[in-house]
């Protein structure tokens, strides 16, 4: 991690805490904001390097004077268990075998989980990030779905929400989504987490209490996604050290 970002510290706790749990061993490497990209690189290959190290994260944001998407290729595509390496973005793209993003397995698995047939449905991905919206489009075409991207440029956003059987939220704007949004049955995956600025309490991109009624299911935040993209974290690192051995 680089910097001090209070919301990295959380994830990297959380992290930690479910390494320490199923018994991996987690190294933190907390680097100053003034870190220059060629100190961040030498440390990346340096545990590249390290045949004692199966996966490799950096937590993101990181500051200005480092360019993410570079740093992100830095890290060996066999160790890179956040699935953010072009390598292993482009084999989700061509649908190979690779490390998928942790938030967008993370829904996978719970589709999968509760056996949501996503054949033919429509699925709408609110959100186009490197980190969830676009490899959550990959995944859900890969289950022949048909999936539609909405963003801050998109027009008359709610009616094509209100088409959707399946809303993947993934914007950061704590409770956007209404009622309005949603067609009545719909499934709704809610990947915000945000702070309520009245409350300061965590919160999703969707108002659940205002949805509840008209969904037929959907994901709490905080608890649905989060925990699942740890999980896949720790999925994709078992995978890598089995790869490696």
């Amino acid at each position: 991690m680089v910097g001090d970002n209070p919301a990295s510290k959380v994830y990297v706790k959380n992290k930690s805490k479910a390494c320490e749990k199923v018994g991996v061993e987690f190294e933190e490497f907390l680097l100053p904001e003034t870190t220059s990209e060629s100190e961040l690189f030498e440390l990346i290959d340096r545990l590249n390097e390290d045949k004692s190290v199966n996966g490799i994260l950096l937590q993101s944001p990181v500051p200005k004077q480092i360019d993410q998407n570079k740093a992100f290729r830095r890290i060996s595509e066999e160790k890179d268990v956040d699935g953010f390496n072009p390598f292993n973005v482009g084999n989700l793209c061509i649908g190979n075998d690779c490390f998928i993003s942790c938030t967008p397995f993370g829904v996978m698995k719970i589709l999968e989980h509760y056996n949501i047939d996503l054949e033919g449905k429509n699925a709408v991905v609110l959100g186009r990030s490197n980190i969830v919206g676009k490899p959550m489009v990959q995944c859900l075409l890969s289950k022949n779905a048909t999936v539609t991207v909405c963003h801050s440029r998109t027009k008359n956003l709610k009616e094509i929400t209100k088409n959707a059987d399946i809303l993947v939220a993934a914007i950061g704007k704590p409770k956007y989504v209404t009622k309005d949004f949603i067609k009545d049955g719909a499934i709704v995956i809610d990947v915000g987490i945000n702070r309520n600025e009245e409350t300061n309490k965590i919160c999703g991109d969707v108002d659940f209490d205002d949805v509840i009624d008209k969904v037929s299911k959907i994901t709490p935040v905080p608890g649905g996604v989060g925990p699942m993209t740890i999980a896949m974290l720790l999925y994709n690192l078992v995978k890598a050290t089995k790869q490696q051995n």
